[in-house]
């Protein structure tokens, strides 16, 4: 389906840029908080599998690495493509063969086609644990990181825009972009006023949310139709929609950003960070799983 070309990077100086900042996505706390939801629900053979390919700096924690597709990605500028799709402006649906593409209109570049393309990588993982044409630690941070993307509602926003990069507004006092205040604002202000600024409390008042407020529609998520081992089309159906109804709603260039939006709009962050962390889990489950399965295929 995909070559390797520029969408896998040899390992040399790879992991040294780990620690370089770079414009995040979900940011740091979302990326970690998906990922380390993702980590209670990955099977037995797929948590081993995950933590053969995970990097030593990692110490078997995918969550600690969730977020270096963002510190590397103005270093590696094939990339930067990957993390988003955009929509025809004012469309709130999503076309794979109309939406992904990069800005040079070469097909297949957006963040559902990197899901397909790091799934296939990963696919060969049993097949070929000691030698692989690609570089599955890093189809493993690309695949982890870019769930999380496709999950958050302005990933899959208006070209014209730009994802809401290009409208400026205040959040609260401080001037910023509609695009950055789901990116982190939305997540640093919860964080603030309703988990004392501890992550892992936020963490884990998502997984009881899962298991209790959300049991009935979680028990559904994980399902890809068809049996296929990934399904990122709906996620991203998902998104537009929901930057149709809460991201871009009210959010006019140069508004105030207050109490009314952060409220409203905090249910929808916190479910599409949940949501993201049992899908990717579920993916990694299926990928791993040495039980014969659908290839991964788009149509």
């Amino acid at each position: 389906m995909y070559g390797s070309g520029l969408w896998s990077m040899g390992t040399e100086l790879v992991f040294l840029l780990m620690l370089i900042p770079g414009i995040l996505g979900w940011g740091k706390e979302g990326h970690y908080a998906t990922c380390k939801i993702a980590e209670g629900y990955l099977t037995e053979e797929a948590l081993a599998a995950v933590k053969q390919l995970l990097p030593d700096s990692a110490e078997g924690d995918l969550a600690s690495v969730c977020s270096w597709p963002d510190e590397i990605r103005f270093h590696y500028r094939w990339s930067s493509a990957l993390h988003y799709v955009d929509t025809p402006d004012f469309r709130c649906n999503y076309e794979y063969c109309r939406d992904c593409h990069d800005s040079a209109g070469r097909k297949d570049r957006c963040v559902t086609g990197a899901i397909y393309n790091y799934t296939m990588q990963l696919s060969s993982y049993q097949d070929s644990i000691v030698e692989s044409k690609y570089n599955l630690t890093e189809a493993l941070l690309f695949l982890s990181h870019f769930i999380g993307d496709v999950h958050q509602p302005l990933h899959v926003g208006f070209t014209g825009d730009l994802g809401g990069n290009t409208i400026i507004v205040r959040w609260y006092r401080r001037k910023t972009n509609l695009h950055h205040v789901w990116d982190t604002m939305i997540i640093d202000s919860a964080l603030k006023t309703f988990y004392n600024s501890d992550l892992t409390i936020m963490i884990r008042a998502l997984q009881q949310n899962i298991t209790n407020d959300w049991l009935n529609d979680a028990s559904s998520w994980a399902i890809c139709a068809n049996n296929h081992t990934v399904c990122p089309e709906p996620y991203a159906s998902e998104s537009i929609s929901a930057a149709c109804k809460f991201a871009y709603r009210n959010a006019t260039p140069g508004s105030t950003l207050g109490d009314e939006y952060f409220l409203s709009r905090l249910p929808v962050v916190e479910k599409r960070l949940a949501q993201g962390g049992v899908r990717l889990a579920a993916t990694l489950n299926r990928i791993f799983s040495s039980q014969p399965k659908i290839a991964v295929a788009r149509r």
